[in-house]
């Protein structure tokens, strides 16, 4: 350390200039796709034991036994008896009842920590259990092609779909057909939403067809309330408020492996980068640093954004941000409408993600 610098006491500059999210363009192939359909780093270490039910919410502890229960029925022989060499052989008949469990509750309950439990719970091999979100898995059927998704998870024992919500029609029947095919395969599911399996994609498209799409789906499913508050704020301190754009980049500097970007020219940025490549955006950094925070202009940016921020959060991200709250990032007909729950959610996950970034400031 310089002599100036200890006599001010502020830490070293790094020698390198940080990381910028808007100079990444990454390419994703497809197998890279499969192979990280597991629970993200945020949740490799949780476990039904360490979820902490709110004692004041029985439907926590409640939600604890049933996929306790559901993960131990998993075991033994896959459930349509051969897994892929049935493509080769006499259909079965499909299994009759529910094959999965979807669990609905509002944010920051715990449904993502017992979703992966399950997955870490389920007595079968990794490459037999798939986890990964909505986005996810329809990105991978545009990555694969439909019969080729049908045949890579055929094999499953589990597929664990995370955040599952409805955002046009196309994706309902897309989705809606591809488990209908895993069920008759003999794969098991189990999903989490903010929406009751028959409610899904209500206030959105009131077309015939999808609600009737919608039914269909939701037949597949035992849904299991879970009731509470966000964890992420019981307890905790609020987010803090933002940083100036002084203190942002020189903690840009001072922390190897961050990235420092401009929040409008990022928006910009993400447009031109498929939402299936956002994890990929995200690789290797220690922490985001963003200036110039504003509430975003439109709503196909908003939900662009939003993506960003659950890849983030998979991925315990710090975020550091000079400009406006995050809680004013959408505005109120965004909060009022269709997406709402997709947008209080990221505003949950940044705030928690900003929690994170304080000690990233000197003081």
């Amino acid at each position: 350390m310089s002599s100036s610098s200890a006599a001010s006491g502020h830490r070293p500059i790094a020698e390198v200039a940080p990381l910028s999210l808007c100079a990444r363009e990454p390419h994703v192939p497809a197998d890279r796709l499969v192979a990280e359909m597991v629970p993200p780093p945020r949740f490799d270490s949780v476990r039904f034991d360490t979820y902490i039910p709110d004692p004041n919410q029985p439907s926590q502890t409640e939600a604890v036994r049933v996929l306790s229960g559901f993960a131990a029925g998993l075991g033994g022989a896959h459930a349509s008896g051969a897994g892929r060499k049935r493509w080769f052989q006499k259909k079965a008949a499909a299994p009759t009842g529910p094959r999965g469990i979807y669990l609905d509750g509002g944010y920051g309950v715990g449904k993502t920590h017992l979703l992966a439990s399950l997955w870490h719970a389920a007595p079968a091999a990794p490459e037999q259990k798939a986890f990964g979100t909505f986005v996810e898995l329809t990105n991978l059927v545009g990555a694969l092609g439909f019969q080729q998704t049908v045949r890579t998870l055929s094999g499953h024992r589990l597929l664990c779909i995370d955040e599952f919500e409805l955002d046009d029609p196309g994706d309902t029947v897309l989705v809606s057909s591809l488990l209908s095919k895993l069920v008759e395969q003999g794969v098991a599911l189990a999903a989490t939403s903010n929406t009751l399996p028959g409610k899904l994609g209500e206030g959105r498209f009131a077309a015939t067809d999808f609600m009737r799409e919608i039914q269909g789906l939701s037949s597949h499913f035992k849904a299991l309330r879970i009731d509470g508050e966000d964890y992420r704020h019981r307890g905790l301190p609020e987010a803090p408020a933002p940083y100036s754009e002084e203190q942002v980049t020189k903690a840009a500097y001072a922390t190897d492996g961050a990235s420092l970007d401009d929040f409008p020219h990022l928006l910009a940025h993400l447009a031109k980068v498929h939402p299936s490549r956002y994890g990929a955006l995200t690789d290797g950094l220690a922490a985001v640093c963003l200036t110039d925070v504003t509430p975003v202009p439109d709503q196909s940016t908003a939900l662009r954004l939003v993506v960003l921020a659950d890849r983030l959060y998979d991925r315990e991200v710090p975020v550091l941000a000079s400009g406006v709250p995050f809680d004013r990032l959408f505005s109120e007909d965004m909060l009022n409408g269709g997406y709402r729950k997709k947008y209080f959610r990221a505003i949950s996950r940044l705030t928690a993600l900003a929690r994170d970034a304080k000690g990233l400031v000197g003081e």
